[in-house]
């Protein structure tokens, strides 16, 4: 048996699978690809998280686009984070191409044009429907963490929620948040005090100032209600095809702070409400991260201990994550040793430290006879990856350089008239697209305000309306005293100036 035969039997032995899988392509050897040497990765672990990375050009978006196709079709809902705004196509089928029809005949897999059940979503204004998340759903330990605030504020964000909790009022948005954090050290600064101990103003003013950074980014349209439901993320079309939900960030890249708020939030609320889902054989929810540094490169060390925590933890939700990123080391290593598939496209080594890079970035890979990986890393062509995956024992594939197979979706974007069909057939646009301004915190303390300064304003004038007349009857008292003082006879008598003189001429005598 030669080396060829050996690798095809190596592969076929490592990728065999009882249950349902996805396939990604055919494993390659010495630059040519073995027909049938097929790559799968089954479905039951593709809650264990990934990684898809690469150079630019390389392959990372259709990678992320066959995937999102393959458990879309097995009945697996999927999120997607599209940065650059150029997965839209996999609401239509492929219009085809011959070297589409060559790569799949190498592979060894027929290939079929189709489209999928797309929801498109955003956090901003953009069309789709509108994803939003009250300032009470996140918390306040989970908003201490995203504001990257000292011990002593997020303690003092805990009274404000607390008081809030108290005195039934809702806070919603940010401007809820900016009213009542005012309010603590002004109007109610006595009442705070009596109730829960002194707030400092300066700890105030810094939180403020923080929440001002997060408006300026957007977190004024992303606060607020109607608050998304995740279970919509959940979704399955009649023909048991799972949706993918394609959230738009195209104008979220200069937003970091943004982002991160609200993947944790997404995150904490998935692993809040899902219930615990156990060894079900597939995933409940897959969510593919794109430009997933944008995460991890504005995030505080408490935001990135939470992003670590959650993604150990929300395994067991059925849910898989996967990171796309140009280079494996965007990833943090606490994050990145969780990871179960990664997809590694070629990496660029123009630099020394680039070729440090690859060295450190082969050795997180599986020893193999097969391919010097470092090597390869560098020599790999578009729509080539060097991939890992674990078998359903949860042990690690046999390391292939692969061919990964063609989209059977457009790879490109949908036209203006295409966007706005989906918009109008989205039952989740209608559901969340109505902007809603409750009664909250905002309000509430407003009229409490008012109120307050009503009833000052009227003690105040009752206070002057009293003085005013105390000083009247004081006034009028003296002048009635002069005036019975004028008209007493007796007094008018003894007064006058004859009566006086006599009585200093005898007083004169006398003292003679």
């Amino acid at each position: 048996m030669d080396r060829r035969d050996t690798f095809f039997n190596h592969i076929k032995e490592g990728n065999t699978s009882k249950g349902e899988f996805i396939t990604l392509g055919s494993a390659m050897l010495d630059g040519e690809t073995i027909k049938d040497a097929f790559i799968n990765v089954p479905l039951k672990t593709m809650n264990r998280h990934g990684l898809i990375a690469g150079a630019t050009g390389t392959g990372k978006t259709k990678t992320l686009q066959v995937l999102a196709e393959n458990l879309s079709e097995k009945g697996v809902p999927v999120l997607l984070m599209d940065i650059k705004g150029d997965l839209s196509g996999l609401a239509q089928p492929s219009p085809g191409h011959p070297k589409i029809d060559e790569r799949m005949e190498k592979i060894g897999l027929p290939f079929e044009a189709k489209g999928f059940p797309v929801e498109i979503m955003s956090l901003s204004e953009q069309d789709g429907v509108r994803l939003r998340a009250t300032i009470s759903e996140f918390g306040p330990v989970l908003i201490s963490r995203i504001l990257g605030v000292t011990e002593t504020q997020a303690g003092i964000i805990s009274v404000i929620f607390k008081y809030c909790d108290d005195h039934k009022l809702p806070l919603l948005d940010l401007k809820d948040f900016k009213k009542i954090l005012q309010y603590a050290t002004n109007e109610g600064k006595k009442e705070f005090e009596d109730a829960y101990g002194r707030i400092s103003t300066a700890s105030t003013g810094a939180i403020l100032r923080k929440l001002v950074e997060i408006e300026q980014q957007g977190g004024d349209v992303f606060f607020g209600e109607t608050s998304f439901d995740v279970d919509d993320l959940l979704r399955v079309d009649r023909n048991g095809r799972g949706y993918i939900n394609i959230i738009r960030l195209t104008d979220i890249q200069d937003k970091p702070k943004l982002f991160s708020t609200f993947m944790l939030s997404l995150l904490a609320e998935i692993y809040s409400t899902f219930p615990e889902q156990g060894d079900s054989g597939r995933p409940e929810l897959v969510m593919f991260i794109d430009e997933a540094h944008l995460i991890f490169n504005e995030a505080s060390n408490a935001l990135l201990n939470q992003i670590e925590s959650i993604v150990k933890l929300i395994r067991s939700k059925g849910v898989g994550l996967y990171f796309v990123t140009q280079n494996p080391t965007d990833v943090p290593p606490e994050v990145l040793s969780q990871l179960g598939l990664k997809v590694q496209h070629a990496l660029r080594a123009f630099t020394a430290k680039d070729r440090k890079a690859i060295k450190l970035t082969a050795e997180n890979y599986p020893d193999t006879d097969y391919y010097d990986t470092a090597e390869t890393l560098t020599s790999l062509g578009i729509g080539e990856a060097l991939v890992s995956a674990l078998n359903e024992k949860g042990k690690p594939t046999p390391l292939a350089a692969t061919m990964m197979r063609a989209p059977m979706s457009r790879m490109d974007v949908l036209t203006a008239t295409e966007l706005g069909d989906l918009f109008s057939k989205s039952k989740l646009t209608r559901k969340y697209n109505e902007e809603i301004d409750r009664e909250s915190a905002y309000e509430l303390l407003n009229k409490k305000i008012e109120v307050a300064e009503a009833k000052a304003a009227k003690d105040k004038a009752k206070k002057e309306e009293e003085a005013l007349k105390k000083a009247e009857t004081k006034r009028k008292a003296s002048s009635s005293r002069r005036r019975s003082t004028r008209q007493n006879p007796i007094v008018k008598v003894l007064s006058s100036p004859t009566v006086i003189r006599s009585v200093l001429g005898i007083l004169t005598k006398m003292l003679k």
